[in-house]
């Protein structure tokens, strides 16, 4: 493990849970209503009274796709080679529970929602997520990222594996598989723009894993959004890439709003929380990307989503690459 690796790793985590939260209080609303009630957001604010989703959050809050995010990395910490689908349901299942208990609404998407409902009910693990096309496992990735290196073979099976019981699509994996992608090559030094290639393979050979519902060329709409964004016209990518929990928009947009903005990651997250729509998860993936490949942010903004949510990522950080280390020493 290097300095700069940690520092990379630790920045992904914080890259998303700034993201998830800058972009909490405008989720699923569309972008004349985020006006409406926020004007432009350029900083932590809390979501009007009863949001349909971030209600009882306050600034700065992260949701699901950073709980998640950890709740991922511990899980592949105890197994990370076969995964345990059965242990993750749990997992998924008491975080859930949880969230209930508090009186907050940010529940389990649809895709894992369906999945686990079907698990219960008798079907098989490799059964479950043969529809899940939605961003949920690309929004929890980045763990992957940190374990594996960036060999996209290697990732686009290891992703395939944690996407099985909720996110068992072409689209899904692919989408998540370009993500982790992204991260693991960052962690070993690259540049956004380095990792992209290796990213677009990885994707590539996770649109042949899981069933082929749903979008069925995830390297070509990420390719799309990255030509897009060349041209510097925010809005022309909105309209065509799309904003919703759908893979074949979110993760292709959060690609392209990185390249739109390649030296401010601070600038795409909020652009990212004004787009509309899903503004948490594509903040959250766009801030894991930039934070891995060697963007930074503002300390005080770092500062306060390290408070307002209690996060102690260090010795998260440290097992994960400890890990990583030993799985790359054993040529996995």
């Amino acid at each position: 493990m290097t300095n700069q690796m940690h520092s990379r790793a630790r920045a992904a985590f914080l890259g998303l849970a700034v993201g998830d939260a800058l972009g909490m209080p405008a989720q699923t609303l569309p972008r004349a209503e985020i006006r409406a009630h926020y004007g432009r957001i350029s900083g932590f604010v809390a979501p009007f009274a009863d949001h349909p989703v971030s209600h009882g959050l306050k600034a700065g809050q992260i949701t699901d796709d950073t709980e998640q995010t950890l709740l991922l990395a511990r899980r592949l910490l105890k197994d990370p080679i076969a995964f345990d689908d059965l242990g993750w349901t749990r997992d998924l299942l008491e975080w859930e529970a949880e969230i209930r208990a508090k009186g907050l609404r940010d529940l389990l998407g649809p895709s894992s929602k369906a999945a686990i409902e079907a698990l219960q009910a008798g079907a098989a693990p490799e059964e479950t997520g043969l529809k899940g096309t939605t961003n949920g496992a690309a929004m929890r990735i980045a763990p992957v990222g940190m374990l594996f290196q960036p060999d996209p073979a290697l990732i686009a099976r290891q992703v395939a594996r944690t996407c099985r019981v909720t996110h068992n699509t072409g689209e899904a994996i692919a989408a998540a598989s370009a993500v982790a992608a992204v991260v693991s090559a960052g962690l070993n030094g690259l540049s956004f723009d380095a990792t992209l290639d290796t990213a677009l393979e990885a994707a590539r050979l996770g649109q042949t894993e899981g069933s082929p519902y749903g979008e069925g060329d995830m390297a070509g709409r990420i390719a799309q959004a990255l030509t897009l964004a060349e041209a510097g016209d925010e809005e022309q990518l909105i309209a065509e890439i799309g904003t919703s929990v759908a893979s074949r928009e979110s993760i292709p947009m959060a690609f392209g709003l990185l390249r739109l903005y390649p030296r401010d990651l601070w600038a795409a997250l909020q652009a990212a929380a004004n787009v509309g729509d899903d503004t948490d998860t594509i903040g959250a993936i766009l801030g894991a990307m930039g934070g891995a490949t060697g963007l930074s942010l503002p300390a005080e903004v770092e500062a306060t989503v390290l408070e307002v949510n209690q996060l102690a990522l260090d010795p998260l950080v440290a097992d994960l690459l400890s890990l990583r280390a030993k799985l790359a020493a054993e040529g996995a």
